[in-house]
């Protein structure tokens, strides 16, 4: 298998996999995991390498591509769109690392690097870094990372080290996959093929310079990547799997709709006056929720461009936007199952994947029902916790 190439097609590409993609959908879901064979197709079209820079053999493209890609192998298979998501965004860390770290984490062209950021984990500090002690759940596509980070609070000989605005020290430590245990508990309704397993350490040496915080350290690479903000891009990364699983159950249900009549109906289901006002809502509903979605890349992306900081509001907005992006795209899901009816139930319809997925990925903490009243209370001017945004 060759290296990615590093140039701009890589959302054609994403497209392009879509019907391979779609073919390991059974066996990833039955594996719980992505199988080896399409995660090393997937590396070779460059998708999780799309937020490392240029100067690491990355792709360093805009946000807006990063969503378009993940968006368009999503609508293929959403557990494989959401292990996209997880190693393409842990991505944006390599712009922070120290550069000689990054290069070690990130350096090879077909690695893959995940983890959880929640600091589940036990920092202590010595001499040259940590000891970290912790255990992780949700560490998706863990099985086919050679890197993992584990969120942990840093403590010292007084207990947790706090930073100088008086929180908790935070960090993300960096592990090789060979000082990582992979626990399996992953027996879910939805996106069973992201292999979203606990994984975990004991006593594990963390060097100075294989750890991060996106909160308190500073970019080294001064691209507008690395300027945007990163807790945004996490939320609309999230939200962009769940834009690509609601186009493809509009898409199943237009194929259905037309060769299915239901019983005690002598009309094609496509003929029904409420299957087509629904499917119309369907798609301006999840057009509109896109459209809001991108609108908001793109305002903070011209920041970053400029060399500025995102404004609160437009920090708001960029999750605003994700959270909205994820309900809808679930509300689309659900109408289109809904109509499928009693056919939606079955093994062979994508519509009942498709449900479960869609219901599992709005279970993600950046897309919770809590963010509109973060949203609405920056919007109204009311003070909020804006550490997340």
């Amino acid at each position: 298998m060759t290296a990615p190439a590093v140039d701009s097609d890589v959302a054609e590409r994403a497209v392009a996999l879509g019907p391979r993609i779609r073919s390991f959908a059974d066996k990833n879901e039955a594996a719980r995991r992505l199988d080896p064979e399409l995660v090393a197709d997937l590396a070779a079209a460059g998708v999780f390498r799309l937020m490392v820079p240029k100067e690491l053999g990355g792709l360093e493209t805009d946000v807006a591509t990063l969503l378009r890609v993940i968006e368009s192998v999503s609508e293929a298979d959403g557990a494989a769109g959401w292990c996209v998501m997880i190693g393409a965004s842990t991505g944006v860390n390599s712009g922070y690392l120290p550069e000689v770290a990054s290069r070690e984490v990130f350096g090879d062209p077909m690695g893959v690097a995940g983890g959880v950021f929640m600091p589940r984990g036990r920092a202590a500090r010595v001499d040259g870094g940590y000891r970290v002690t912790g255990r992780w759940p949700f560490a998706s596509g863990s099985q086919h990372c050679s890197w993992l980070l584990g969120g942990s609070i840093v403590f010292g000989a007084d207990g947790p080290e706090k930073l100088a605005d008086g929180s908790i020290n935070g960090r993300s430590m960096y592990f090789p996959i060979r000082d990582v245990e992979i626990i399996d508990t992953w027996d879910v309704s939805g996106l069973r093929g992201t292999g979203s397993h606990d994984m975990a350490v004991q006593d594990v040496f963390v060097p100075e310079k294989c750890s991060v915080s996106l909160t308190a350290d500073r970019p080294w690479h001064a691209g507008a990547l690395y300027r945007f903000p990163p807790f945004g891009l996490l939320g609309l990364a999230v939200s962009a799997v769940g834009l690509g699983i609601a186009r493809a159950s509009i898409e199943e249900l237009k194929v259905l709709a037309g060769a299915k009549t239901p019983t005690g109906s002598r009309r094609p289901l496509a003929e029904r006056g409420a299957t087509q006002e629904r499917v119309a809502r369907a798609e301006a509903e999840l057009r509109s929720a896109r459209a809001f979605l991108f609108e908001a890349v793109a305002e903070a992306w011209q920041a970053a461009e400029r060399g500025d900081d995102a404004s609160m509001e437009q920090r708001a907005l960029l999750r605003l936007a994700a959270t909205h992006a994820m309900v809808t795209s679930a509300g689309v899901v659900d109408a289109m199952y809904n109509l499928g009816g009693a056919t939606s139930a079955y093994s062979s319809s994508p519509l009942q994947r498709q449900f479960r997925d869609v219901h599992v990925a709005t279970q993600h903490i950046m897309v919770a029902p809590p963010t509109f009243e973060l949203a609405g209370r920056v919007l109204l001017g009311v003070p909020a916790d804006t550490a997340m945004l």
